[in-house]
């Protein structure tokens, strides 16, 4: 089952690469003509998404066979087969861009994270994604994390309340902003963005659920969780700004439970996958 605008997105990808039609298979490649085809990891990465290919190919012919050899979330190497294809050759022709360019991105994102989510192995850390995400592409941006190892955050605005340091100029601050949440619902946890101690004691005196540390030292993060965790037990404390594989293990132990992290889906090298036909029958 996928979300109705995550169809959409796949069938305004294909009309915006298709268009009127696919010129250059329909002047060589025979309507009835059948194919198999094959794709391929060009390089080490991380298996994401061949439920999207299904999906595009699905959309394009229903009699189209995808069988993969790789799961999700297996390690593939450089040569190694994740998926053979057979149906129409017209119609595998015409899908092989966009599904190449949805199987390489999330990849790459799977890629990444498992890299991430192995640097705090060892710690009780969980790392998450963000909002920064392709436009159109959340749903399996968000997935890839999953499949990498990673966990999300919210899935968008209307899910989950977080407080950032705009919501706070504007309301007037981070108390007014808490308890403004509160009145509102008492069923979904509050999240304050703070970038200074000062701002930390508020966030635990309005009644903060969770607080992000945003852009914090390493020293100021430790105080901050040492500060937080005398208060209370039940808050959650989120690290998040400038998180990278060179740090993340440093950061994980100041002893915050989440690590989040946009580099995740928006900084992530597309995987180096192709799709080859081999056979015409």
């Amino acid at each position: 089952m996928y979300p109705e605008y995550l169809k959409k997105f796949i069938s305004l990808s294909l009309q915006e690469d298709i268009g009127s039609s696919d010129i250059t298979s329909e002047l060589t490649v025979g309507s009835d003509l059948r194919c198999s085809a094959e794709i391929t990891a060009k390089e080490d990465c991380i298996v994401a998404g061949m439920p999207f290919v299904g999906l595009v190919f699905s959309m394009l012919d229903s009699s189209i066979r995808v069988e993969q050899i790789i799961q999700e979330g297996s390690a593939a190497s450089s040569g190694d087969l994740i998926a053979a294809i057979s149906g129409n050759a017209r119609a595998v022709l015409s899908g092989e861009r966009l599904a190449l360019n949805i199987l390489q991105r999330l990849c790459g994102v799977a890629t990444l994270t498992s890299m991430f989510a192995k640097a705090v192995a060892s710690t009780s850390v969980k790392v998450t994604d963000t909002r920064k995400t392709t436009p159109g592409m959340r749903y399996m941006e968000k997935y890839a994390v999953r499949i990498g190892g990673g966990y999300n955050h919210r899935a968008g605005l209307y899910d989950g309340l977080l407080i950032k340091d705009n919501h706070i100029k504007v309301c007037g601050s981070i108390t007014k902003a808490v308890s403004a949440c509160k009145k509102a619902s008492h069923l979904i946890k509050i999240e304050v963005e703070v970038t200074t101690l000062d701002e930390l004691k508020e966030a635990v005196s309005a009644g903060a659920d969770v607080i992000m540390l945003d852009n914090m030292s390493i020293n100021d993060m430790r105080t901050a969780v040492q500060y937080v965790r005398k208060k209370s037990n039940s808050i959650l404390i989120e690290a998040s700004g400038n998180i990278a594989l060179e740090n993340i293990n440093s950061i994980a132990s100041t002893g915050v439970d989440l690590i989040s992290s946009g580099s995740l889906t928006h900084s992530a090298k597309a995987a180096d996958i192709s799709m080859n036909i081999k056979i015409k029958q």
